[in-house]
């Protein structure tokens, strides 16, 4: 029970600070918060679950074999249940400061689904090379490998796609109405695709040798 609640809870948050900084004229610095929220939540969690907050990631750990498939569906819906709570708390607080205008990320498919694959790719890449390696195993650099990661990713497809490279993220920021319901499939699929991508890369790299 203990790694799924630590999986709700980060999720909760990770989505939290996403929706809040990218609509309340947090600007260009929204990405580094996000990015140093999910280093400081893979640091407080990893050690009891393993510090996903992402299903992709946690798909990925279960095609390298290192989560449970019981495990993984319970994660999985931990990290929806704790994006979809976040959504309704994050639209409640944006209220509290006003009139905050949330204008839809306007899309064009392919770029969006290209950027949403590519930047998921590379967030799964360090995941799993920093986490699930022998040569990496124990070492303290984890949390900040991983929060740079996706503070770069963001930076560089924040403005195609917004920057979700999660599944559960983009549940959360269709409730609040960031995204259309119509596009959500751009980010479930290229999430999808990228951590495949990623862990197949992966194994071919390292194969059973690691």
């Amino acid at each position: 029970m203990k790694k799924y609640l630590t999986e709700f809870i980060g999720t909760l948050f990770l989505t939290l600070v996403f929706v809040l900084t990218k609509n309340n004229g947090t600007g260009d610095m929204a990405p580094l918060a996000i990015g140093a929220t999910l280093m400081a939540l893979v640091y407080a969690g990893g050690h009891l679950s393993g510090g996903h907050y992402n299903p992709v990631i946690t798909l990925a750990m279960l095609m390298r074999g290192k989560v449970e498939r019981g495990d993984a569906i319970y994660y999985i819906v931990a990290q929806m249940a704790g994006a979809l709570i976040a959504a309704f708390l994050s639209a409640f607080l944006l209220h509290c400061q006003g009139n905050v205008d949330i204008r839809p990320i306007q899309h064009i498919v392919l770029c969006s689904l290209l950027a949403e694959v590519l930047g998921t790719f590379a967030l799964a890449y360090v995941v799993l090379n920093v986490m699930t390696t022998r040569s990496n195993s124990g070492h303290s650099h984890d949390g900040l490998a991983i929060g740079f990661a996706l503070t770069a990713m963001m930076y560089t497809f924040g403005s195609i796609t917004g920057g979700v490279f999660n599944p559960a993220l983009a549940l959360g920021i269709s409730l609040t109405g960031m995204s259309l319901w119509s596009d959500v499939w751009i980010y479930f699929f290229g999430a999808l695709l990228g951590a495949a991508a990623a862990t197949t890369m992966f194994q071919v790299l390292y194969g059973s040798g690691d």
